[in-house]
């Protein structure tokens, strides 16, 4: 049953789709207690940001899906790693894995 509702977040991360914040939030309601104990003030925008990441998706996939430039999603990255003090020496998919 897990891996129907895996597969759904995936596709709704791929089309982009509203309802991913939504959907995540069932599933994973943990990733989202965490993140807010880590930084509580984080917009829809950058929690769903934080989906894309905590998926393990490459730059290249979030800026095709979410229709902006590889460079864009890389400043995004760096402004999230600020907001959650992520050292820049940390791999960021790594700490997402380990930390959330």
């Amino acid at each position: 049953m897990k891996n129907i509702a895996e597969d759904e977040i995936i596709r709704l991360a791929k089309e982009n789709s509203p309802r991913l914040l939504s959907k995540f939030k069932i599933l994973y309601p943990e990733f989202f207690e965490k993140l807010a104990q880590i930084q509580s003030n984080l917009q829809n925008s950058e929690l769903i940001f934080c989906i894309y990441l905590k998926l393990n998706l490459t730059t290249k996939e979030i800026a095709t899906y979410t229709f902006v430039t590889p460079k864009a999603v890389q400043n995004r990255k760096n402004r999230i790693r600020k907001k959650l003090n992520i050292a820049s020496t940390v791999d960021i998919y790594k700490w997402f894995d380990e930390n959330l």
